[in-house]
């Protein structure tokens, strides 16, 4: 039963999700910045277009997503590049620039793939599978849209595009969890999905020490442990949190502790002391072209989020802000943490319970283990299939 659960076709994930959002290719780095916040969304499409290719009505072309750009790629390529003593020449550059070089981070897959063959994707460091959309339309509403422009290069057949992200697999899974019984009733540790080789940052060590675990954290889909001396876990600077801060996290990384960058970027907004000390240490290092952007961007934030408010017993921790703030979205920076011997079944459920990609594993004196995280997940899923031939 389960083999034939795996063989199910991608398509019925695909039930009600949104389409994509294309962002050209030859797109700025600023423009990226524009559609990220104005749509409000973690992730953003990025899309080439052959317009050699056109079908029969002269409206369509064919496209191919090539990646997905966040704001984390934005950070790590301000930081990385010691753009920040010119924020608005880094603006200039091509979003091409930043997309991650050298990993699958997309591919695209039909819709009548199975889902073991999505896992396997994922397994080989794919983040998002990108499925196309079949859109029924009547012939008057195909004529009106042949006859407006359109924002997006749609394929032949007039499709759009959604996508697949390990979450959303791992959610598919956890719905139908009876399907695998009793695996996932096991505990994790003889699974032996717990990954020991965990990214970590002391407290007091600088943030910028840790932007290539950081950005390695990203593509991975996991997060940077922030620990004390002795490995314990005090929390997590997390891709998924930083996702909803602007761009001006960058400075804060350039110039505060790992302690400090985790308040900062933390549910709601940076509080005000840091603000100030991000802006203390700027002028130190004389980049006055960062402070003026970074006036700029929290007097925006000031007066968007004056009506905002953040419920304390919110399980997620989100912030509902009535502004136009990217922090309204985040989820804090506090690490979700099990043990040895929690369930799969259990693990799944915090992961999904607080949008994390990963979970912290701690022995019990709540030193640092490892983590487990949807890649792991799957890959024990995807074991089931090797017991016999799947059949259709």
């Amino acid at each position: 039963m389960a083999v034939n659960f795996l063989n199910r076709n991608v398509s019925d994930l695909c039930v009600g999700k949104p389409a994509l959002r294309p962002l050209p290719a030859a797109s700025t780095v600023a423009e990226a910045l524009a559609v990220l916040k104005k749509s409000g969304e973690a992730h953003v499409s990025v899309w080439s277009c052959d317009h050699s290719k056109k079908v029969l009505d002269g409206r369509n072309c064919e496209c191919h997503c090539v990646g997905k750009i966040c704001m984390v790629d934005v950070i790590c390529y301000f930081c990385k590049n010691v753009k920040l003593d010119n924020p608005s020449k880094a603006l200039e550059a091509p979003v091409s620039q930043i997309l991650p070089k050298g990993h699958y981070v997309v591919r695209h897959l039909a819709p009548n793939s199975s889902l073991l063959e999505a896992i396997d994707y994922i397994l080989e460091g794919t983040q998002n599978l990108v499925i196309p959309i079949q859109k029924y339309m009547s012939t008057n509403t195909r004529k009106t849209l042949s006859k407006s422009s359109s924002l997006s290069c749609k394929h032949h057949d007039g499709v759009e595009y959604c996508w697949l992200t390990q979450e959303d697999i791992v959610r598919f899974l956890l719905n139908s969890v009876g399907v695998f019984s009793p695996m996932p009733t096991f505990s994790i540790e003889p699974l032996n999905i717990i990954d020991n080789n965990v990214m970590t940052v002391c407290y007091h060590d600088p943030a910028i020490s840790a932007l290539d675990s950081l950005a390695l954290a990203h593509v991975e889909q996991t997060s940077v442990a922030v620990i004390d001396d002795h490995n314990k876990l005090i929390g997590e600077i997390s891709p998924f949190t930083l996702a909803y801060c602007d761009e001006m996290a960058a400075a804060a990384i350039m110039t505060l502790s790992a302690g400090d960058l985790m308040a900062y970027i933390d549910c709601g907004g940076p509080p005000e002391d840091l603000i100030e000390l991000v802006k203390t240490r700027l002028q130190e290092k004389k980049l006055g072209a960062v402070l003026e952007l970074m006036d700029e961007e929290f007097s925006l934030f000031s007066s968007s989020s004056s009506a905002s408010s953040c419920s304390s017993d919110d399980e997620l921790g989100v912030c509902r802000n009535n502004g136009s703030g990217r922090y309204s979205s985040a989820r804090r920076a506090e690490a979700i943490t099990c043990y040895p011997s929690s369930s799969l079944v259990a693990v799944m459920i915090q992961a999904l319970a607080h949008r994390a990609s990963s979970v912290w594993v701690m022995d019990e004196d709540n030193t640092l283990i490892g983590c487990v995280t949807f890649k792991g997940i799957l890959k024990v899923f995807r074991s089931l299939a090797n017991a016999r031939p799947a059949t259709r």
